[in-house]
């Protein structure tokens, strides 16, 4: 069994703060189950809105740290780590279930099994607890889709640079753009 820290979890999940909602991994059987957790905390962003008077995790939170969880076991099974070339997207939440508030300073452990893989849509059964009860539960599926690797503005002008060298033009500059655009919406030439 795997346990992982925050820093083994920051190569399986391309989430950030606010979005990270995995804390540590306690147990972990690849192609089998995960059990992670999320220290919930008064300093959560969503708990200034929600509820101000009487703050309470959304449960919709709750499912998406199950699915990073699942996310975490997805790419452990599949011996990846996350990377700018791939996604990892929903595609469905069944029977969700939501049974008892999550509040600050609660400890939210994440229970994810593997149900099947089928082509390249994984299911899982996912359950929310604190304290021994269930807070949330769901059937929660997921697949992984390779993209394009993002290209910085930096990128973006380098390339413009290589290919107007290519067709023998100098590339316009951001000032060029913005003079072009002026004109372009003033109706004159």
């Amino acid at each position: 069994m795997n346990v992982l820290d925050i820093h083994a979890i920051l190569e399986h999940l391309p989430h950030r703060y606010p979005m990270l909602l995995v804390d540590r991994v306690l147990e972990l059987e690849k192609g089998k189950r995960i059990l992670a957790l999320k220290n919930v905390t008064i300093n959560e962003p969503f708990f200034a809105g929600h509820f101000p008077h009487h703050p309470v995790m959304p449960g919709v939170l709750q499912i998406e740290a199950l699915a990073q969880a699942a996310g975490i076991l997805s790419f452990q099974t599949m011996g990846r780590i996350s990377d700018g070339g791939s996604v990892y997207y929903f595609v469905g939440i069944d029977g969700a279930r939501f049974k008892r508030p999550v509040v600050p300073g609660d400890q939210l452990k994440l229970e994810v099994e593997i149900v099947r893989i089928a082509r390249s849509i994984w299911k899982y059964s996912g359950r929310a607890t604190v304290d021994g009860q269930i807070t949330a539960e769901a059937e929660l599926m997921c697949t992984l889709r390779e993209i394009a690797a993002p290209v910085s503005p930096q990128g973006r002008r380098a390339a413009a640079a290589v290919a107007a060298v290519a067709v023998g033009s100098a590339p316009a500059t951001d000032g060029e753009h913005a003079e072009r655009a002026h004109v372009a919406g003033s109706g004159t030439a």
